[in-house]
């Protein structure tokens, strides 16, 4: 376990979308890479809001409070935009979209802090209620535990010991399952970030927008990215473009999500091309910062 990753953060970067009303599982069902007409009231899930030619917008944390009310965590710099988008497709749906961020109060919990609260071991994705919280349990950073804490407004903290909002930063990174931002909007269909390892894509649901593609890069082996974790000694940020040295032509890669690692340098998630994996990378330019791979804390699907 990480020692460095223990303790709570506050998480100013992510904010809460809800949907309410008993079409709200129907319609998130209808836009959303997953499924949440099955979903149940002890699983939360990873699930991405895509664009016409599967590429991805948003991507989510989401739980249901009760069958009737969903909450959504993602990005704060794409919440607005994507209320909006997905508003337009409510029409008669008895469902009401919210940004609920004033009114629920969301923690970063690691190490001790989660064992304190939810002794033993968790698979990611499952939840429990404690009181008026709900805690969601996440994918592990280095072997140590992650989850978020979500309450409404005003409900008392934890009392465990304050997490440096960078260092929780870091362990997003080294958990390898990458927040949608602004920088990477539409940059990615969600298999290039692995999502589809990650829970993140039901492949027996119904329609949503870009299914026909994000299907096709699944089963007819189109799909020539993937995610990895990288390391750099200089800053890496979202959005900056990796090269390999053997074709400095043009980028074999993007930054998804960087973060500054407490030893020293910047870990980052990359989305790269598999070609390139055991090339000389190169970071935001031919000849740039060299960018080492590291080993992946999961495995990827081969097969669904």
């Amino acid at each position: 376990m990480n020692s460095i990753l223990n303790g709570l953060s506050s998480l100013p970067h992510l904010g809460v979308i809800r949907a309410e009303g008993e079409d709200a599982a129907k319609f998130l069902h209808g836009q959303l890479t997953q499924d949440f007409s099955l979903l149940g009231l002890s699983e939360a899930r990873l699930a991405a809001f895509c664009s016409a030619k599967g590429r991805m917008q948003a991507s989510f944390i989401a739980f249901k409070r009760s069958h009737t009310d969903i909450l959504l965590v993602c990005s704060r710099d794409l919440l607005a935009p994507t209320l909006k988008r997905l508003s337009m497709f409510v029409l008669r749906s008895k469902v009401k979209l919210s940004d609920a961020s004033a009114e629920v109060a969301l923690c970063g919990l690691a190490g001790e802090a989660v064992q304190a609260l939810a002794p033993g071991a968790h698979a990611p994705w499952s939840r429990h209620d404690l009181g008026a919280a709900t805690l969601v349990h996440l994918y592990p950073a280095d072997g140590t535990p992650r989850a978020l804490w979500v309450a409404p407004a005003g409900t008392p903290l934890p009392a465990v010991p304050a997490l440096k909002h960078e260092d929780w930063l870091w362990g997003e990174v080294r958990s390898g399952v990458a927040t949608l931002t602004q920088p990477i909007f539409e940059a990615f269909v969600p298999q290039m970030l692995n999502y589809e390892s990650l829970g993140g894509v039901n492949f027996k649901k119904g329609c949503y927008p870009g299914q026909e593609v994000v299907a096709r890069s699944q089963f007819r082996g189109t799909l020539k990215r993937r995610g990895y974790l990288a390391h750099s000694a200089s800053e890496m940020q979202a959005g900056q473009e990796v090269f390999d040295a053997a074709d400095a032509s043009q980028p074999c890669g993007t930054v998804a999500q960087a973060a500054a690692a407490p030893g020293g340098g910047f870990d980052a998630i990359v989305s790269l091309q598999t070609a390139s994996a055991q090339g000389a990378l190169q970071l935001g330019q031919p000849g740039g910062q060299p960018l080492t791979l590291l080993p992946l804390p999961y495995a990827l699907l081969e097969d669904i």
